[in-house]
């Protein structure tokens, strides 16, 4: 098949499209390098099944020429990271929303199937867990910036539902839940990556607020293995599915895992919520996802450790600082 990635060049769409390639699949990835880098992907510019295309997804004229070509679409471009989304939320907003629209209006008009990459963010502050589809949102004020990106993702989640039932699109729905592994930088937010970074520079490992909300991390190997089993699955359609580990560490627990596995002589150092982002910034204090209706689709389940992800962040990560 001819498969389009866009964001194809980012953290998880480069491990994507090396999954796609090994099954046998031509890859087109589109992406405007904004947040992925061509490093990501270079190793792959030698396979003839392999097409980069340095774009944007605001660009409709080519996306409109990209999803005609391709047989089925995996859109993964956004803009992510806490940090990016505090610091620029027009952008954001204008590339979560208009560029998921543009995708499922050509994918509409090509009949072409998409996968919509969506978050756990869409939960907001409800603190029950494990978090399973159907559970409510709850958000803080529209005026904080915080919740924007949940905001943009539920539009997206809101349009792709709404192409397949009112006009029959196959679309699939995932919400990830903090995958981590080699590629992906911490200049955005993205805490494991961070961690590991300030470790191996036994720098003060900065946790935001006391430490005390938790997460759970899957590794990108997982997790695009559930996005392509999802894609292979007919019965999968109009559907949304939590994707992610279900092993859940406080943050501050995993700053010191970091400490202990590196060997490094780094000191934890608190930071403020609204030193570290802006004034009334608001967390999530839990987020835990029930993987049981994908479990039940496809049979996945996430098999990689945290201990394994994180061994696999400081491989890449050393690999990063020596260059």
């Amino acid at each position: 098949m001819k498969v389009l990635i866009t964001g194809g060049s980012g953290f998880i769409g480069s491990h994507l499209a090396e999954l796609l390639l090994s099954n046998g699949h031509q890859v087109c990835s589109l992406d405007d390098l904004s947040t992925g880098e061509s490093g990501n992907v270079d190793h792959l510019e030698s396979n003839p099944d392999f097409q980069l295309v340095v774009g944007s997804v605001l660009d409709t004229d080519l996306v409109d020429k990209l999803v005609e070509r391709c047989d089925v679409i995996y859109h993964l471009a956004a803009a992510v990271g806490v940090e990016l989304i505090v610091s620029k939320p027009l952008e954001s907003l204008e590339t979560n929303i208009r560029g998921s629209e543009s995708i499922l209006k050509h994918a509409h008009r090509y009949r072409k199937p998409v996968l919509l990459a969506s978050t756990s963010e869409i939960y907001g502050k409800n603190t029950e867990g494990p978090l399973k589809e159907e559970d409510d949102r709850i958000l803080g004020s529209p005026l904080k910036t915080r919740w924007s990106y949940s905001t943009a993702k539920a539009v997206d989640e809101i349009l792709a539902h709404a192409y397949w039932k009112e006009y029959g699109l196959h679309t699939v729905i995932v919400r990830l839940f903090n995958v981590v592994g080699p590629r992906q930088t911490g200049m955005y937010g993205m805490v494991l990556p961070r961690f590991v970074r300030q470790a191996l520079l036994n720098e003060d490992i900065t946790v935001h607020g006391d430490g005390s909300q938790s997460r759970c991390f899957a590794h990108v190997g997982d997790i695009v293995h559930a996005l392509y089993g999802l894609m292979q699955s007919t019965d999968a359609a109009g559907q949304v599915y939590n994707v992610g580990a279900t092993h859940e560490i406080t943050i501050l627990d995993l700053a010191k895992k970091v400490v202990s596995v590196t060997g490094s002589s780094s000191k934890i150092e608190f930071i403020p919520y609204d030193e570290a982002y802006e004034e009334g910034f608001e967390d999530m204090q839990r987020r835990v996802p029930d993987v049981g209706k994908i479990g039940e689709m496809i049979g996945w389940k996430p098999t990689t450790t945290l201990d394994e992800s994180i061994d696999s962040i400081i491989d890449g990560m050393r690999s990063r600082l020596a260059r």
